[in-house]
């Protein structure tokens, strides 16, 4: 499967959102009517990180429904299922690979990074990982951010491997060593997941935090929140649109966010 990686990178665009798209009552409000709560969603935020493909798949029709329901402008980022990373641990993986870029291609032009994340016991094995990325970049050349959990990976040869296969290191919060809460591998884009902190997947982040992530912010960028337990994902990542909106120097917004 082959994609145009301008159609994601080198714009303007700063994405922002959150791991699935919940509209928790707090914050309901912020958002316009619509067919559905991702027709919702997608009117007041760029982008949504696609969780439940990690656990299950889903047809290329419902990808293809999802991207009818969102406006042009619209990105998705898709997690890779777990049968090529916990299960077969990047092991042959051609077919799970090959079965899970033909549902996503459903979404068209939408499609924005995949999100291939580890399990914290998954040690870096330079030929392992090496045959892994070759198998994946013979099929899809689009953005694809790794989010690694061991501390083996946080290395010089695991970056240049990255690096040589244009693959995004994700920048974590919180971070598993001190390294992972900065991108790293290829620059061509920073892919940020925010898991909340200090309680994981609970905790909100506070003004000072999300000013700082404004200010690391570049074109290109996603930011995504996965603090959802109990929705403050949705309401940090409406405050960090906010946040970027209002800032004179900041880049144009008026291409990158919708109006409720």
């Amino acid at each position: 499967m082959q994609k145009d990686n301008n159609a994601i990178l080198g714009s303007e665009t700063i994405r922002i959102g959150t791991a699935g798209w919940s509209l928790p009552a707090a914050v309901r409000d912020r958002f316009a009517a619509g067919d559905s709560l991702l027709a919702r969603y997608a009117q007041s935020l760029n982008a949504v990180e696609i969780n439940s493909s990690f656990y299950r798949p889903h047809q290329r029709k419902t990808y293809e429904r999802w991207a009818a329901s969102t406006p042009d402008g619209f990105r998705f980022a898709v997690k890779a299922p777990r049968e090529i990373t916990p299960a077969r641990r990047l092991m042959d993986a051609v077919a799970p690979v090959e079965r899970f870029l033909s549902e996503v291609a459903g979404l068209g032009d939408k499609l924005g990074p995949v999100l291939i994340q580890l399990p914290p016991s998954l040690r870096f094995e330079p030929d392992v990982a090496a045959t892994f990325l070759g198998i994946w970049r013979g099929r899809f050349d689009g953005p694809t951010a790794l989010e690694p959990r061991h501390a083996s990976w946080f290395s010089a040869e695991a970056d240049q491997l990255l690096v040589d296969h244009h693959v995004a290191r994700v920048a974590a919060d919180p971070a598993v060593v001190p390294e992972a809460a900065e991108p790293g591998g290829w620059s061509g884009f920073a892919y940020r997941r925010l898991h909340g902190s200090p309680k994981l997947y609970a905790s909100a982040y506070g003004e000072d935090y999300l000013a700082g992530v404004a200010t690391a912010c570049a074109p290109g960028d996603w930011i995504i929140f996965d603090n959802t337990m109990f929705g403050a994902a949705t309401h940090d990542a409406l405050e960090l649109q906010t946040e970027l909106q209002r800032r004179p120097n900041s880049f144009s917004m008026s291409a990158s966010f919708s109006s409720t």
